[in-house]
């Protein structure tokens, strides 16, 4: 069994963060701010009906959208209560309970690869850190050959972008665009954030 994630180990340490988490987004939609940003990127990579998994997927703001949009899209999440939210909240996507750690979706009866997988919101800097090696890896095998991963995770979250992309390279993907934003600014060395946009490797290494 993957060693339990950062953000478990926060809701075990305080059963209301996850309820937390949810409101905040929601009270932000009824606001009318955007957040959407991550999700009109990763439409734009692809035609209509396209097949996206949301890797780290939450209560499920960019599934949603990108379910509304016409895509055919699968969220996961390690957090029962944020799946729940998504169920409510965006009924046009398919929601699992699930540990990325862990991820076999052939085996819940989801056999077609993904066109593109994306995982924002800094998920990868919730995972644990024993286990990030492998979530990688485990994406790279629900791609398809032509797929491409999207990942965007901000500085200052003890995970290095040098050491995220060495992770990503053992696990079989490499860059094809970085960027410093979802609004496409250039990505540069002194960057807060990073947006990666991944492919697979054509030597197998899983």
């Amino acid at each position: 069994m993957a060693e339990t994630s950062l953000w478990m180990q926060k809701v075990a340490a305080d059963p209301g963060h996850s309820r937390w988490y949810i409101e905040r987004f929601r009270a932000m939609a009824r606001a009318g701010d955007d957040l959407f940003g991550e999700a009109r990127f990763v439409d734009a990579m692809v035609p209509r009906g396209a097949r996206i998994l949301d890797a780290g997927c939450g209560p499920g703001r960019l599934g949603g959208y990108l379910a509304a949009a016409g895509h055919h899209v699968v969220g996961v999440d390690v957090d029962p209560v944020l799946i729940e939210a998504a169920e409510q909240d965006h009924p046009g996507a398919t929601w699992l309970v699930g540990d990325l750690a862990e991820l076999d979706l052939p085996a819940r009866g989801i056999a077609e690869p993904f066109d593109v997988i994306v995982s924002a919101g800094n998920v990868m800097t919730f995972l644990a850190p024993s286990t990030r090696g492998e979530v990688l890896r485990r994406l790279r095998t629900h791609l398809a050959a032509e797929g491409r991963a999207v990942i965007g995770f901000g500085a200052d979250r003890d995970y290095d972008f040098a050491e995220f992309l060495d992770d990503a390279a053992g696990a079989g993907l490499v860059p094809d665009l970085l960027l410093s934003t979802w609004d496409l600014r250039p990505w540069r060395e002194d960057s807060g954030f990073l947006v990666a946009v991944l492919r697979r490797q054509s030597r197998d290494v899983s």
